[in-house]
């Protein structure tokens, strides 16, 4: 099927981004099914790309290549994996990366997280879907991984009309399985973890911390499995507390912290965030760092205003229970606030609290997740260290 892009619509797809929204599209040439690939055209007739394409969908087509005379086929998605690798392995991430980061790998809507020997991978639209097989080909092909698991267990599979699942493409393993980060080890649990089973898009930020917390108590808010905690106590920090609201998230970060011997520095409890701020706030508790990594505080622009109310208020509480001169350390991966909107929400709960906050670190995720500059989506973590004056 040929697509045609509405005449005064189409400037945002001719610049590089690879969605293509219903309302973008004008008349079309032949049939096709949903998922199948299509090909898409200016308003003029020049060719602009193959996709896939779901009627069912917001977002009609994603497009996979700019290239008229490339063949979308198995040896396609071979060779986009395996280039995505090259370039891991040429900036250094080897051991545990993620290997596919939707469209900055000109995969749309394909996620692949190796862990060492182990792959998970989540297919979040119909199009992508159907090479499934063709992806795990490939996975075996370049890496024969111990095991590779499927997170599909994602709300937004439902918006392609497909169902929410989870399990092996692979013989079946131990979904529990042990990395290496940074000198320290983590417990991940593939099956049951969030998203993939464990943060790969902190790694680097995770070592930014080392200076800012040696000799000191630190305070983990939205601990997780304690990876932040933990990195605290390797470089030297005297006490370390973990807050999480999830039980099974505080169990797995103990377990973290005696496979690495902090269990005398590092401790966490269940509670709930907002409500242990402002309470530790009243009773006088003082850190000499506090570390923010919530999770998404929104996935819909209708909320945003809500997420950023949120951040403000986390973000104001830190900071009263901040010694003056410690750290704040403070985290967002809420795709839909833009980094100026996070860094005023930052700067309007320091003018609220007042306390002065002097820049140290502005950082971003990972290189392993690439920003596509006009792919706005592409970046999304927001990640600061601060001294509070």
């Amino acid at each position: 099927m040929k697509c045609f892009l509405r005449k005064k619509i189409g400037e945002r797809v001719i610049s590089g981004h690879p969605w293509i929204f219903g309302n973008e599209l004008g008349d079309s040439e032949g049939a096709a099914e949903p998922g199948d690939i299509v090909e898409v055209y200016s308003y003029g007739g020049s060719f602009v790309g193959k996709g896939y394409y779901n009627p069912a969908s917001q977002i009609r087509v994603r497009l996979l290549t700019r290239d008229k005379n490339e063949v979308i086929d198995d040896q396609f998605f071979f060779n986009r994996i395996n280039e995505a690798w090259e370039y891991r392995k040429q900036i250094g991430y080897v051991e545990n990366c993620r290997l596919i980061f939707g469209e900055a790998d000109q995969l749309p809507a394909l996620i692949i997280d190796k862990f060492n020997d182990y792959f998970v991978l989540q297919t979040l639209a119909l199009g992508i879907e159907k090479w499934k097989g063709a992806i795990v080909a490939a996975l075996e092909k370049i890496f024969s991984p111990k095991g590779i698991y499927e997170r599909n267990d994602v709300p937004v599979r439902t918006l392609e009309g497909m169902e929410q699942i989870k399990g092996f493409l692979s013989a079946p393993f131990d979904t529990n399985i042990i990395l290496n980060e940074n000198g320290l080890k983590f417990h991940v649990d593939i099956e049951n973890g969030q998203k993939t089973g464990y943060f790969l898009d902190q790694q680097d930020n995770r070592r930014a911390i080392k200076e800012i917390v040696r000799g000191g108590d630190v305070l983990e808010v939205f601990c997780y499995t304690g990876t932040f905690a933990l990195h605290a106590a390797h470089y030297g920090a005297k006490s370390v507390m973990g807050v999480d609201i999830s039980e099974h998230a505080v169990a797995t970060a103990r377990r973290n912290a005696e496979l690495n011997g902090y269990a005398d520095i590092c401790k966490f409890e269940a509670m709930n965030a907002f409500d242990v701020l402002k309470q530790w706030a009243k009773e006088g508790k003082r850190y000499d760092t506090v570390m923010l990594d919530p999770p998404a505080f929104t996935k819909s622009r209708e909320n945003i205003q809500k997420a950023v109310t949120g951040y403000k208020e986390i973000n104001l509480r830190a900071m009263k229970l901040i010694k003056p001169g410690g750290f704040l350390v403070t985290a967002s991966c809420t795709n839909l606030v833009p980094p100026e909107m996070f860094l005023d929400t930052i700067y309007a709960a320091a003018k609220d609290a007042k306390r002065t906050l002097r820049q140290v670190e502005w950082r971003t995720q990972a290189s392993d997740h690439p920003i596509i500059r006009n792919i706005p989506s592409t970046q999304y973590l927001k990640f600061l260290i601060a001294q509070v004056v």
